[in-house]
Formats: C-alpha cells, sequence, structure tokens
C-alpha cells in the first residue's frame, strides 16, 4: 500500500500546483452530471472507451470507485491574463495532462489497482478503438471524472481542495483512487 505521504510526494514531483486526500466514499455519481456528458459538448460521447457509454454504467463507475479505499485529488493551476485567455487554458491542460501522465505511470509501477480520473478524455491513442474493437490499452485508459459522474465542485470541497483560485487562474482536476 501506498502511502498517503508518497502521493504527496509523487504529486509535487509530477509537478502538480495542489493536491489533498481523496476519501472515495465522499466521491456521489450524479446522474445529471452524466446526463451532461450524453449532451455532447465536447463531442466525445459514444466515441473513446473512456467517455460514457464506453466507460461503462454510472452503476458501473460507481462499483469501481467502491473497491477503493483511499486516493487522492491533483490539480494543475494556471495564470490567465483574463477570463478569455484560450491560450493559457489549453497551455495549463496540456501541463496537467502530462502532469497526470507522469504520475500514473510512476502509481503503476509501485501499485496494482489505480484508477486514474482526469480532466478530459483520455489521449492515449490518437483513433480510439470504441466501438468496433477492445481498448488497446485497458490498464492505462483514464476517464475523466464527469464521465464518472463526478460533480469536480463538490468532490474538490468535500475533500478539502480549491476548487475556484479567482478571475485570473483556471484550475484542471484529477484524482488517482487505490
Amino acid at each position: 500500500m501506498i502511502s498517503y505521504d508518497t502521493l504527496a510526494l509523487l504529486a509535487g514531483k509530477s509537478g502538480f500546483s495542489a493536491w489533498s486526500p481523496l476519501d472515495p466514499g465522499s466521491i456521489v455519481c450524479r446522474k445529471e452530471v452524466r446526463d451532461a456528458c450524453a449532451q455532447n459538448a465536447c463531442g466525445q460521447y459514444g466515441k473513446r472507451w473512456s467517455c460514457p457509454p464506453g466507460c461503462g454504467s454510472l452503476e458501473e463507475c460507481a462499483r469501481r470507485i467502491k473497491g477503493c479505499t483511499y486516493g487522492i485529488l491533483v490539480q494543475t493551476i494556471g495564470e490567465l491574463e483574463d477570463e478569455f485567455d484560450g491560450e493559457a487554458m489549453m497551455e495549463t491542460e496540456a501541463l496537467h495532462k502530462a502532469h497526470f501522465l507522469n504520475m500514473f505511470s510512476a502509481l503503476r509501477e509501485r501499485n496494482g489497482h489505480i484508477l486514474a480520473l482526469g480532466a478530459g478524455c483520455c489521449t492515449r491513442c490518437t483513433v480510439c478503438s470504441y466501438p468496433d474493437a477492445p481498448c488497446r490499452f485497458p490498464e492505462e485508459v483514464v476517464s475523466s471524472m464527469e464521465a464518472y459522474g463526478m460533480l469536480v465542485l463538490q468532490v474538490c470541497r468535500d475533500n478539502g481542495l480549491t476548487y475556484y483560485y479567482g478571475s485570473h487562474k483556471i484550475a484542471y482536476t484529477g484524482c488517482f483512487l487505490l
């Protein structure tokens, strides 16, 4: 078992700006969040194993979370020139994904079961095999917290991590459940 102190150390080494312990028991898989996914604003619904419906039903997602006993929330926080600074938002998102994959790789080397839930869809493969063939890298797939029905604001609040840092900052949030 990896201690929370080790998780926190890995979060810092991976480049995250903030982190907090995550109690899987605090997570609620909400139908309304999953329903928002079905509106397909991101264009990935039904196109990837990491996104609904490919990632499983809300009940299956909840069972996976219940199989975990502890975790860590991680964030990458970026500075914005103004509230419409799309370039800085994309740069921060790319940094977050890099930090996330670094930590995920380090955790896979140390621990067997890891449920990695990031920000946005899995980008491991340029073209996902969904739905025609099984996932090519099932141990490396990363769904989003929202795909699992999580209201990220609530998960952060319930676990002592700031969600909103002000109008000139953006935070991308993910989690690792073990």
